[in-house]
């Protein structure tokens, strides 16, 4: 049955066919050809189809179906949407670029808690990621890339991250405290959205922030073309000559006012800053170990009772009871080593009010001329470069407005220099009527602990800081005039505080304006007795002809850490403003302790050492009224390469003499004269044994 049905169908199916080849053949005139069937049930085994399209396939047509130079185009009838499909969909003339009518489905658009979950989310994949094997660098700067997208799309998610990842990975004890909103989490997230931290600015992050998962990258190169104005004079202009009259300049430098000190607090505290209520020695929790002296310890910032103590001295062991000082530098950090919760605006504004009050009625001085530290704003060492634009690049000017307006309402600085300092960082330059010109600098802007800067970092001065002090500096040689400089980080030493790309450029500008218009370079912040030498063609030949400038750091008001209080005062010649000698005080806080008890006797401080005296003798042909400069003090390096004991001195005095100073032997000498010929980080990395920096 079932193969009779087949057959008839076969039969039929052929019947069709061959009429319409039939059909064909009486229409064209071209004869339909079918070969005889060759196995049953199959058609021919060839069919030749009509020339001219069947127009009766459909009832309507755009074009003619039956013309020979296009495809045919018929009309289209949706049955289903009753749509008739138009020309232009198929129209070969008219092919389409673009489609931009159908519906192309996009995820939701993720609230900022979905962006949070998944950033995170990321972090921990990218974390445990095999793909990135032993290269943690290229993994730090890919989990960057992740909070750098949240900072920008979810920014006020920004802190909640960063501590979730602090606290994950462990990075800090207290990482909320940290790394909260109103701590330093919004300053890092402004700083990851700004940053490019698939470059430079993520491989320096990595290095100084998180455990040095990337090394740290080398200097790079500079480009000083069109830097300058003018090339250096050749032959430098004639030496001024000097005067014979000696001018008194007070150096003071980190004083840490701390007007939360509690006496009789724990002073051996193993966390924090000590002398404070909310600390403790975690061997005596319960007991205190050590009760804070009434005038300070060596774990401790300064009580005002010593810092009125040393202001009340100043005058009487100097001398300037009745005449003043001409002049006083004040080279930073005035506020207290509070942790970031610990602080805040008003914190800072009161320490700066009430210290530079302190100044202008207790020193009888001429005017102070000062710099900001890195302890002078808030959030702490947070200072950001205009460059940001918006309120973002005027967030701390609410610090330097203040400390513009004190200065001016002490009668410091003149108008000029007030108007300046508003707008320039806090930074400024005095032209006085002697001659001198002085620039401070606000050296947060190539301080490591400042996330800022790490922003834009193959730009070596992205704040425009240095390219102030180059045009200023330029003006004073124009002039004829002399300039000192004052800062509060270091440029150099043992590298291990600023940044190498802007000191790489202070140190050519220094270069090109030394010895002829800059005359002395004052820092402070390491609360030490140091000094840098800086020298000619980024110091490739180190001797006395290429020594060039003399950078001073003053020692501490402040105890803190492991060292004594002390301050110096300037011997400078009148007219060369060049420094004769120097003259350092202490303070013995090992002996404060016997203070407590009664009121007849406050601190003593005495007399350290004077400059000249403790160097001089070695160095041959200088006479006594020939300046302390680079070419004297490279001498001295070279009279310590030969008497190890005037390193050993160098070290004591580098704390104030403290009892509790590590000795220099061994390696230590080396690294000491290396360190004092080092006036940048690049050159500290490149030439010094590191480790013998501090004597805390």
């Amino acid at each position: 049955m079932a193969l009779s049905v087949v057959f008839v169908c076969a039969m039929i199916l052929s019947f069709r066919v061959l009429g319409a080849f039939a059909l064909s053949a009486i229409a064209f005139s071209v004869p339909a050809v079918a070969e005889p069937v060759t196995v049953d049930g199959l058609g021919p085994s060839a069919y030749t189809a009509p020339g001219v399209f069947p127009t009766s396939v459909y009832k309507h047509y755009y074009n003619s179906p039956t013309a020979t130079s296009a495809q045919p185009q018929p009309v289209i009838s949706d049955p289903v949407s009753h749509k008739v499909y138009p020309l232009e969909l198929t129209d070969p003339s008219t092919l389409p670029k673009n489609d931009t009518h159908d519906p192309h489905i996009l995820p939701p658009k993720a609230s900022s808690g979905q962006l949070l979950q998944s950033a995170f989310a990321q972090i921990l994949s990218i974390a445990s990621s095999p793909s990135f094997g032993s290269n943690n660098c290229a993994r730090c700067q890919a989990a960057l890339q992740v909070g750098k997208f949240l900072a920008m799309a979810a920014p006020e998610e920004g802190p909640t991250f960063a501590v979730r990842v602090c606290e994950h990975f462990n990075f800090n004890k207290d990482c909320a405290t940290q790394y909260g909103i109103f701590q330093l989490g919004s300053v890092i997230t402004q700083v990851i959205a700004n940053a490019d931290v698939g470059g430079l600015d993520g491989q320096m992050i990595c290095s100084h922030f998180l455990s040095g998962l990337c090394p740290a990258p080398t200097t790079t190169p500079l480009n000083l073309t069109n830097w300058f104005a003018k090339p250096k004079p050749n032959p430098l202009p004639e030496r001024k000559k000097p005067s014979g009259k000696r001018i008194k300049v007070l150096h003071l430098s980190d004083m840490h006012l701390d007007p939360r000190y509690t006496n009789g607090a724990e002073a051996n505290c193993t966390s924090g800053l000590c002398c404070r209520e909310n600390v403790f020695n975690v061997q005596s929790p319960n007991e205190t170990v050590f009760l804070a002296p009434r005038y300070g310890a060596y774990l401790c910032d300064s009580p005002i009772s010593l810092v009125v103590s040393a202001l009340k001295a100043i005058p009487v062991l100097t001398g300037t009871e009745r005449t003043g000082f001409d002049f006083t530098l004040y080279t930073g950090d005035l506020v207290s080593h509070d942790s970031e919760n610990q602080l805040s605006r008003d914190y800072v504004l009161y320490t700066e009010t009430l210290l530079y009050d302190l100044l202008k009625r207790m020193l009888n001085t001429g005017p102070v001329y000062a710099a900001l530290g890195n302890h002078d704003s808030y959030n702490q060492a947070q200072d950001a470069p205009h460059s940001l634009g918006g309120q973002l690049a005027s967030q701390f000017s609410w610090n330097y407005d203040h400390v513009a307006s004190l200065w001016e309402h002490e009668g410091w600085l003149p108008q000029s220099a007030v108007d300046l300092a508003r707008s320039h960082y806090a930074a400024y330059m005095v032209r006085r009527t002697d001659g001198l010109r002085v620039i401070t600098l606000n050296t947060d802007l190539w301080y490591t602990a400042n996330y800022f800067n790490y922003i834009n970092m193959t730009n070596p001065d992205v704040s425009g800081m240095l390219r102030f002090v180059t045009d200023e500096l330029q003006a004073a040689e124009d002039a004829g005039d002399s300039v000192w400089i004052l800062g509060h980080v270091l440029t150099g030493w043992d590298g291990t505080n600023p940044l190498q790309n802007p000191t790489n450029l202070f140190y050519q500008i220094v270069d090109r304006f030394s010895p002829h218009v800059i005359k002395a370079i004052f820092f402070g912040h390491t609360h030490e007795d140091q000094l840098m030498i800086y020298y000619a063609n980024n110091g490739t030949t180190m001797n006395a002809q290429t020594a060039q400038a003399a950078g001073w750091i003053g020692p501490s008001l402040t105890p803190l850490t492991n060292l004594n209080s002390g301050f110096r005062v300037y011997e400078v010649d009148s007219s060369t403003f060049e420094i004769l000698d120097a003259h350092t005080w202490k303070s013995d806080v090992n002996s404060f302790p016997s203070l407590d008890g009664q009121h007849a006797f406050g601190p003593t401080y005495e007399y350290e050492y004077s400059t000249r005296e403790t160097y001089g003798g070695s160095i041959a042909g200088w006479g006594p009224n020939d300046p302390l400069n680079a070419t004297w003090w490279h001498l001295v390096t070279e009279a310590m390469e030969k008497d190890p004991s005037l390193v050993t001195t160098f070290n004591t005095y580098q704390g104030k003499s403290s009892v509790r100073s590590p000795p220099c032997t061994g390696d230590c000498i080396a690294a000491k004269i290396c360190y004092i010929r080092s006036g940048s980080v690049s050159l500290a990395k490149q030439n010094c044994i590191a480790g013998f920096g501090s004597v805390q």
